[in-house]
């Protein structure tokens, strides 16, 4: 039985606004969507392919911070979200958000959150940091740096992807032409067992 570490990389916004999409509406509450990163680490490491074990080695989550000077309440819930996150187990790597000269009436924009996974996606499978990375996005931006790690063939590491299986919308997932990635797919049930249901705005 082979024995791999794996690295979960979650893109917060991404797989919170995939998640909305799939499985809920506009009017539910804003806590539908929220996942645990600790329990979706579980689940990943509990579904490998055949004849492997694995095993956690980190579960990074990236996010944009709101600014607490203009945003106070969503900064305050944000800090409260990180906090236990980082209690569970999971490491925050954030960045603050960036906010146009016409906020509020349009939203403030993660800013530099795609770079940074990409860059410590590439750099963690050249330095041998773990066995696998499991990319949890659904930015295209980021395909470009999975690809990187797929092509050297010095990189002796395994990229997987998740991806939402839903009767609302079609399935989702990031794709490299030319490779078949493993991919741990989610579905309402398993969202049901991964979720956070804690409203940090209370």
């Amino acid at each position: 039985m082979t024995i791999e570490k794996v690295t979960l990389f979650i893109d917060a916004q991404s797989l919170y606004n995939a998640i909305r999409r799939a499985f809920f509406s506009d009017t539910d509450n804003h806590v539908c969507g929220q996942v645990d990163p600790m329990k979706l680490a579980n689940f990943i490491c509990s579904q490998p392919p055949p004849g492997v074990t694995r095993v956690l080695n980190e579960v990074r989550v990236y996010s944009g911070r709101p600014d607490a000077t203009k945003d106070a309440r969503t900064h305050a819930a944000h800090m409260k979200q990180c906090v236990e996150w980082s209690r569970g187990g999971a490491n925050i790597i954030t960045r603050q958000l960036r906010y146009p000269k016409e906020w509020p009436n349009l939203k403030a924009q993660e800013k530099g959150i795609d770079v940074t996974i990409a860059i410590d996606f590439v750099s963690f499978a050249v330095d041998c940091l773990h066995d696998v990375g499991v990319l949890v996005s659904f930015d295209t931006d980021l395909i470009p740096a999975m690809e990187f790690v797929l092509k050297r063939d010095a990189i002796n590491c395994h990229v997987e992807v998740v991806g939402l299986n839903s009767s609302k919308t079609p399935k989702r997932r990031l794709r490299v032409p030319g490779y078949t990635l493993y991919c741990y797919w989610i579905d309402a049930s398993v969202y049901g067992t991964i979720a956070d249901t804690t409203d940090y705005n209370l």
